[in-house]
């Protein structure tokens, strides 16, 4: 199959907003915004691609130098198969950037006006002002928040009440310096069940005909230091508690005559063993687990329960975590209305800063949500003045379009870049920083419709954030998959489906491309995505989805 040319015409929009269209994009020529150098890499070779299955990013994890310094932020670039003139998937690279710049049927030429993606497609762009790719703009948000690498480390307490007076401030943490074992684990000899701490001497020969018969002595429980056993006894020893001196192995008491523990204060009390015993059975020896000295959890361990139980387990106070990023979530509108506040005529109920907060939170972000229900931008301003103490980003959502009430973009226009990236959806775009509590903090915008922030979320913020967080997989997983039935996409973007796989493991698009459709997305467990360059993929052709329901 064949990417079919797709012809692209004017359509008519406001001459107000079309002029105030041009005009910013004369100054944003003017005011490039510098947000430091960026890098994204190209996926592993065809070798690893080949092995299928789900496939995570791996070592893409942004993190401090030595002297405490950024450390560059990488992440992969989208590696996106689509079919070829023969039927077969291939990946889409410069060769077919040039083929569509030739043949008019995508890149910054391809385009076809549609509604459903953030309101009209706008036609193709004017000469010199090509859309930013995906990739392009994922490097571009990288850098951009590459110096939050440097940021210092968290200390948290090891201690179970702690965790349960903030247990969200102990999910999903990673460790930002090696842990080394200050005692050895465990830090004595102790007995694996219950049973007799014996001399394995003592039970040498001992048969069914001839047992061996030992004297008792006093009782071990746990978290007592024992006497030395003397030969020729037996002492009653309880899981976990300390093997004595003297003893060499532990015998179950179900190998014991009687099988059940004598009263130790019965007058000459014996034991009796129809077995004999190797040295060292049933004991745990000390450091067996771990020895003094050595690493306990490594820098960079994403901390799951075993590893705060070993940390406490060695007496480990406090551990240094990668701190969180403080996420400032601005979103506005006079229209916005909280979650069960009664809506009048033409209001919404807030959407998007719920799904992007639950979304922050989950990628490893300190969330501070902030609604302004003005479209004044003195009145915006001034709240992100208030509320700016302490964040590390400012990231915003709807008012970045051209049209006549984007407060958004009025309010950081001049520092941060505002653009269009060919992609459905989540084209428009804001990127840069602004003066807040007396420095310069990153900014991204998201546009406004719910959809639009979620995709945006996916595709350009979350891997970043994860990778800050220091995540070694910041990524979400992947996979290629055969489409259940025909797609249709606009050539000159990629598009962004959300779907299902059946019992068959094929795609099924769930809802359609419109950057409304909520509840669709609520109901699907992948992402879809369609390279630029295809305006239709039939069933059958293979796709790339991100798994999105963990």
């Amino acid at each position: 199959m064949s990417a079919r040319a797709v012809r692209g015409g004017p359509h008519g929009r406001d001459d107000q907003a079309r002029a105030r269209r041009e005009q910013r994009e004369g100054r944003d020529e003017q005011q490039q915004t510098q947000v430091g150098s960026a890098r994204v890499d190209d996926h592993p070779g065809d070798a690893e691609r080949d092995r299928g299955g789900e496939q995570h990013g791996a070592d893409r994890g942004g993190h401090a130098t030595a002297d405490g310094g950024a450390a560059l932020v990488r992440i992969h670039a989208l590696r996106v198969p689509r079919p070829d003139r023969d039927g077969k998937a291939r990946v889409r690279g410069a060769d077919d950037e040039e083929d569509d710049r030739a043949s008019g049927s995508g890149g910054a030429r391809g385009g076809r006006t549609r509604v459903g993606d953030d309101g009209p497609m706008t036609p193709d762009r004017p000469a010199g002002r090509r859309r930013r790719t995906v990739d392009e703009h994922r490097a571009a948000v990288s850098a951009l928040l590459a110096p939050l690498a440097g940021l210092p480390a968290e200390e948290l307490p090891v201690a179970a009440d702690a965790v349960s007076a903030d247990p969200h401030r102990y999910a999903d943490r990673v460790l930002a310096r090696d842990v080394t074992s200050p005692l050895d684990l465990p830090p004595f000899r102790n007995s694996q069940m219950d049973g007799y701490a014996v001399r394995a001497a003592d039970l040498a020969g001992a048969s069914d005909a001839v047992p061996a018969v030992l004297r008792i002595a006093a009782r071990i429980p746990a978290g007592v230091a024992p006497v030395p056993l003397q030969p020729g006894t037996a002492a009653p020893c309880m899981t976990g508690a300390p093997v004595p001196p003297g003893a060499d192995a532990i015998v179950p008491i179900e190998a014991a005559i009687p099988d059940g523990f004598v009263d130790e204060d019965a007058t000459d009390a014996t034991v009796s063993f129809a077995a004999p015993v190797d040295p060292g059975a049933f004991v745990r020896a000390q450091g067996s687990d771990l020895a003094a000295g050595a690493v306990l959890v490594a820098a960079g361990t994403r901390l799951l329960p075993a590893h705060w139980g070993v940390l406490a387990s060695a007496g480990v106070a406090t551990v240094a975590v990668r701190r969180r990023l403080v996420v400032l979530l601005l979103s506005t509108g006079l229209e916005l209305r909280g979650p069960g506040e009664e809506l009048a005529p033409g209001q919404i109920h807030d959407a998007n800063s719920v799904a992007l907060a639950a979304a922050l939170s989950a990628a490893g972000a300190e969330v501070r949500p902030l609604r302004v229900a003005s479209d004044d931008a003195g009145r915006v301003r001034d709240a992100i003045r208030d509320a700016a103490a302490g964040i590390d980003l400012l990231l915003t959502t709807g008012g970045v379009s051209a049209g006549a009430y984007e407060v958004v973009r009025d309010v950081l226009e001049g520092g941060v870049e505002f653009v269009s990236v060919a992609v459905q959806p989540g084209g428009p775009q804001g990127l840069g920083t602004a003066e807040a509590g007396g420095a310069r903090i990153p900014v991204v915008a998201f546009p406004g419709n719910p959809v639009s922030a979620l995709v945006s979320f996916e595709l350009f913020l979350r891997p970043v954030l994860r990778a800050l967080a220091g995540h070694p997989r910041p990524d979400r997983p992947s996979r290629e998959a055969p489409l259940a039935a025909p797609l249709d996409s606009p050539a000159a973007k990629h598009q962004v489906r959300r779907g299902r796989l059946d019992e068959d493991g094929r795609v099924v698009a769930v809802g359609g491309p419109g950057s409304h459709l909520l509840h669709a997305y609520a109901t699907a467990t992948h992402l879809v995505h369609i390279p630029a360059g295809l305006d239709r993929l039939e069933a059958g052709d293979p796709v790339t989805v991100w798994s999105i329901d963990d």
